[in-house]
């Protein structure tokens, strides 16, 4: 068996864009929610490429999905790039939890931004 199942197969994908913050951060949550429900293992992709704006308020509802997902032998990876994301992680204190990956299929295959571009360099 390989580390990860087939693409996909037990993954799922929530993508968020515009702005992420206090008043927005329900419906993301919601998102999150909606993404695991059911049983079983879960692979979770949280996609922020199209996020232009991210404020704290997103940690609470990350952290409940990553903590779901654990509890249900999966993981979450969250997809972004821009510094604002970065910061907001890098100030909430999460990173152990949340690596930054650069697209959907790098996080899929568990290749970090860091990773990817240190890979690429070579």
């Amino acid at each position: 068996m390989s580390p990860h199942p087939d693409l996909f197969d037990e993954c799922r994908v929530v993508r968020a864009d515009g702005e992420l913050d206090l008043t927005t951060a329900s419906a993301f949550a919601r998102d999150l929610e909606d993404a695991r429900h059911g049983t079983g293992r879960l692979f979770l992709i949280v996609d922020l490429l199209g996020v232009t704006f991210m404020d704290g308020s997103v940690l609470a509802p990350l952290c409940a999905a990553w903590e779901d997902c654990r509890e249900r032998h999966g993981w979450v990876r969250v997809v972004h790039t821009r510094p604002g994301a970065g910061l907001v992680f890098r100030a909430g204190d999460p990173l152990e939890r949340f690596p930054r990956y650069a697209s959907a299929q790098d996080a899929w295959q568990g290749i970090p931004a860091d990773r990817a571009a240190a890979d690429r360099a070579m």
